[in-house]
């Protein structure tokens, strides 16, 4: 799985995934605070309409917290080549 994921050590295997946590618990936090500052609530929105812009306000997020949370932790180039995959996946040329 290391060679799959071209990881060099168990310690950096660790790091990456504590940065996969911490981004995911911070921003589905940050998409959370995002629509109650906007107002923008399950209860007073249609759900086709709700959960679409959500999800995708999420992703977004995810995105650019991923790149932000890698920084600090020097794995930022990691995680660049890893969004320039993911994203050509979705047709993103970057």
């Amino acid at each position: 799985m290391m060679r799959r994921l071209n990881i060099q050590s168990f310690y950096q295997f660790m790091v990456i995934m504590l940065i996969f946590g911490i981004t995911g618990s911070l921003s589905l936090y940050i998409t959370v605070e995002l629509f109650q500052f906007i107002g923008l609530q399950a209860e007073n929105l249609n759900p086709i309409i709700f959960w679409p812009i959500r999800i995708i306000l999420l992703f977004i997020i995810y995105q650019v917290l991923l790149l932000l949370v890698a920084l600090p932790f020097g794995q930022f180039q990691y995680f660049w080549k890893f969004e320039k995959n993911f994203l050509n996946r979705f047709g993103f040329k970057l």
